[in-house]
């Protein structure tokens, strides 16, 4: 029979040894761990709450933008530009037979952290171009950094030109000019235009939708254009540039709405991620700390027992 003194003494002291600078190691590891963990839930609690701010103020100027969008579709939806009887868009041809020329305009920001708001876009976009045969007739204008990067791997020979600098402030009316008078002056003439945003539907809730750009040809071409007066070719272009800076001011209320209260529900989801991994790491590092202090009194008995 082995006594209690052979049972405690462990195989060798050079083993004991490596098992406890093991144990130390990785107790330290998850205390940086750990601490790491909480300072990204500081990070995404602050945020959150730096979110919901913005979010409060997005959605009071939504209701304020929302008037510029209403009044520009009104106006194409009385001419029924480009549309038949029933309101439906009436298909367009290019000149010579050939496939009408496209123009995409995906409004984005350059701000991430916000969910798939901003991937939505992009991917509703490449899935229409992929099934396209041929890509010659497509322009694209992306307003913000994360669609040029995105619509950039596949599509950059299409990228007609690029706005920087969206979402780190709140949208203006100057802002929906400039991204206008590119649209315009971007040496595109295109037979039809696709103006793909986010609409705000709830706090938990957005909606990727399309609105139509029409060129100055379907315009003066519409059924019931002579409805309105006073209609000269000055006139309607003045006119066409207003509409198409509302209906992209209108566009960029809605984005800015979603993207707010898409951030606001990530950065909570993800304080609440950490909150669990903070959680865990913390039942890990306590085991293991009890493991290494348990290693250590073995180490002490049986040394005691062994004297």
């Amino acid at each position: 029979m082995l006594g209690r003194s052979a049972i405690l003494v462990p195989k060798s002291a050079a083993q004991c040894a490596v098992q406890q600078q093991r144990g130390m190691a990785n107790l330290k590891a998850i205390a940086i761990r750990l601490k790491s963990v909480k300072n990204i839930q500081k990070i995404t609690q602050s945020m959150k709450m730096v979110s919901a701010a913005k979010y409060a103020r997005a959605e009071r100027d939504l209701k304020a933008a929302r008037p510029y969008g209403n009044g520009a579709q009104a106006f194409y939806s009385g001419a029924q530009i480009g549309r038949d009887e029933e309101g439906n868009l009436k298909p367009v041809e290019g000149e010579g037979g050939q496939a009408p020329k496209t123009l995409y305009v995906a409004l984005t920001s350059d701000r991430g952290l916000c969910g798939a708001i901003h991937s939505s876009i992009c991917k509703t976009i490449r899935n229409e171009l992929l099934e396209k045969p041929n890509l010659d007739n497509v322009g694209i204008i992306c307003v913000g950094d994360k669609s040029r990067a995105q619509l950039g791997r596949l599509f950059s020979k299409n990228i007609l030109c690029v706005g920087s600098e969206i979402g780190r402030l709140p949208p203006q009316f100057g802002d929906a000019a400039k991204v206008a008078n590119a649209i315009m002056t971007c040496g595109f003439e295109y037979d039809q235009g696709k103006m793909l945003y986010n609409k705000f539907v709830s706090v938990v809730s957005y909606k990727t939708q399309e609105l139509p750009i029409f060129s100055m040809s379907s315009v003066n071409n519409a059924d019931k254009i002579t409805l309105y007066d006073s209609l000269d070719a000055d006139v309607l272009q003045s006119y066409m540039e207003y509409s198409l800076t509302s209906l992209i001011y209108y566009c960029m209320k809605e984005g800015a709405c979603s993207e707010q209260s898409s951030r606001m529900q990530s950065m909570d989801n993800s304080s609440k991620n950490a909150g669990e991994m903070i959680d865990k790491l913390t039942l890990t590092y306590n085991r293991t700390r009890q493991a290494v202090i348990t290693g250590e009194l073995i180490e002490i008995i049986s040394g005691a027992a062994a004297l």
